[in-house]
């Protein structure tokens, strides 16, 4: 220590800078080493194993150093230091100086993402902590380290992206083999058998169809959550109660129907981790009936028809019109079947209060809402005489079952047999005749003595093409509508066996189990409109 004298008898004393050395490494550094492997796969374990022993024999075998803790994280990606709790917990002791040096065994082994990479050695820099990688032989508290540092950070992070996206490659490929992940953890209904395979869990699935059942049967999402949570039923997983959220991911998870659709999601990158909605920017793969169903596709597809139609009704009260029936409404039955006979709108339930005494009334939306400009001779129902003659009706359709199960055999025979068969055939012969024929006459048409003639008739066999082409599509058609209605009948006769639908009161489940539509003809007329097309005409009286 010298000592400098100056004028005025000012003195200066001069004290001497360490050496470097005995600044970056004091006696008895607080030293750490973190370890991370970058997968949880059996092969990675001993890695993982190695890293910590070799770790901790280094800084126990030096006499300066004074071991500060071994963080590791296993099996866990370096791209997010959020996702990393061990690192984490290791940053903040740096932060309140418990810790004078890290090793680790590479730059990659660090982080991956090159932001959080450099943010955190920074901060770690000016804290005088230092951050040794073995491989790249770097110590972040040397002079010129910095764009070292941001090299290697970014060929880390490349080879993120690079093992990223063999990695989404090699998920791909399985998928294209029909190798279905099931998520059996959270995926209701099913859990990992002996032999490997899906296998159904009988209570579980239970729920599942009673899911399924109590939508088909006009409830709403919330209804059905609100229904499971009052006897105490839980999620898979993490064991929370029942959201509409969740209600509704189990209606529309295809994996119920023995199904299983891959890759309906993808991450945009492996930084963010971000998940997307695959909306057919990547290929998706259907595996058909990889494993038992717990619920038939048809009525799978009928939940979904169902959910498109509930979310088609949403709309604001003055878009209301014919087709336009506004919100739906899982509270009455008759908010979604009862439809005006004029003007093809819903009816709504009213309530009239009259010298004290409150009636329940149905009104025409149209009219409630226009007055008679869109809808002028509506009735007005009274909702006792119309749960009777709808009560009445079920009970009609339920003695006459039979019947109707033979009527609509014979409908479908007739519709679909053989001949009509043939005269679809038919017909699409004699186009593929015509279209010779119009062919050869348009080489003829070059001629200029026969384009005249050519031409003719080319418009006239185009004319008879156009109405054969007709003829198969009404065909078809008619066919299509008799096998769907055919197909609601029947699921209702069944129903009918199963069940006995005769009531004593009205009944707001029965009433969507069965009905199609009720339409008012009048003010003492109403056609009930089963599923499958069967009708049955009925007053309202007071009798």
């Amino acid at each position: 220590m010298n000592e400098i004298t100056i004028q005025n008898e000012q003195k200066i004393i001069v004290i001497p800078a360490k050496n470097l050395e005995e600044i970056n490494h004091p006696k008895c550094l607080k030293v750490a080493a973190y370890c991370r492997v970058s997968t949880d796969q059996e092969e990675q374990e001993s890695s993982y194993e190695a890293q910590i022993s070799y770790y901790t024999e280094k800084i126990n075998r030096n006499s300066e150093w004074q071991m500060a803790g071994i963080f590791a994280d296993e099996g866990i990606s370096g791209t997010q230091a959020k996702k990393r709790p061990e690192f984490l917990k290791m940053i903040r002791l740096c932060r309140q100086r418990k810790i004078d040096l890290i090793l680790t065994k590479s730059l990659s082994r660090f982080a991956r993402n090159t932001v959080d990479s450099l943010n955190y050695i920074r901060e770690l820099k000016s804290l005088g902590i230092a951050v040794c990688f073995e491989k790249e032989n770097i110590n972040t508290l040397e002079t010129d380290t910095e764009m070292m540092l941001t090299i290697m950070s970014c060929f880390a992070q490349a080879e993120s992206e690079s093992i990223s996206k063999n990695v989404s490659w090699g998920i791909r490929q399985s998928f294209k083999n029909g190798n279905v992940p099931m998520q059996y953890a959270r995926l209701l209904g099913y859990r990992k058998g002996a032999d490997g395979n899906a296998e159904i869990v009988p209570d579980e699935a239970e729920i599942v169809r009673e899911i399924f059942r109590r939508y088909l049967d006009g409830a709403s999402l919330n209804q059905i959550a609100q229904t499971l949570n009052s006897r105490g039923l839980t999620t898979k997983g993490n064991n929370s109660p029942y959201r509409k959220e969740v209600v509704q991911r189990i209606l529309t998870n295809e994996k119920y129907t023995g199904d299983a659709l891959l890759q309906k999601t993808y991450v945009t990158d492996c930084i963010t981790k971000k998940s997307r909605k695959n909306n057919g920017e990547l290929p998706m793969y259907l595996v058909k009936n990889h494993h038992d169903p717990i619920i038939s596709r048809t009525d799978f597809n009928r939940v979904q028809e169902e959910m498109a139609r509930r979310s088609a009704k949403r709309v604001i009260a003055d878009k209301i019109a014919k087709g336009e029936q506004g919100k739906y409404s899982a509270k009455y039955a008759l908010s979604e079947l009862l439809v005006c006979g004029e003007c093809g709108a819903n009816y709504r339930r009213v309530t009239w209060t009259a010298k004290g005494f409150k009636e329940i009334k149905w009104r025409c939306i149209n009219r409630i809402q226009y007055g008679k400009r869109k809808c002028h001779c509506s009735p007005t129902i009274d909702e006792e005489l119309l749960h009777r003659a709808i009560m009445d009706a079920i009970n009609e359709f339920c003695e006459v079952k039979d019947e109707i199960a033979n009527a609509l055999r014979e409908s479908v025979r007739e519709v679909l047999n053989p001949n009509q068969n043939g005269s679809i055939q038919a017909a699409q012969q004699r186009i593929d005749e015509l279209a010779r024929n119009i062919d050869e006459l348009i080489k003829l048409a070059t001629v200029p003595e026969n384009s005249e003639s050519a031409m003719r008739d080319i418009e006239k066999f185009s004319e008879e093409m156009k109405s054969l082409r007709e003829f198969i599509e009404n065909e078809k058609a008619k066919q299509s509508a008799t096998q769907q209605n055919s197909a609601e009948l029947n699921a209702v006769l069944e129903r009918l066996e199963r069940e006995d639908f005769t009531l004593t009161e009205f009944d707001d489940v029965a009433a969507r189990q069965l009905i199609e539509k009720i339409t008012v003809e009048s003010k003492d007329t109403i056609t009930v409109t089963f599923k499958g097309g069967f009708e049955v005409r009925k007053e309202l009286n007071g009798d």
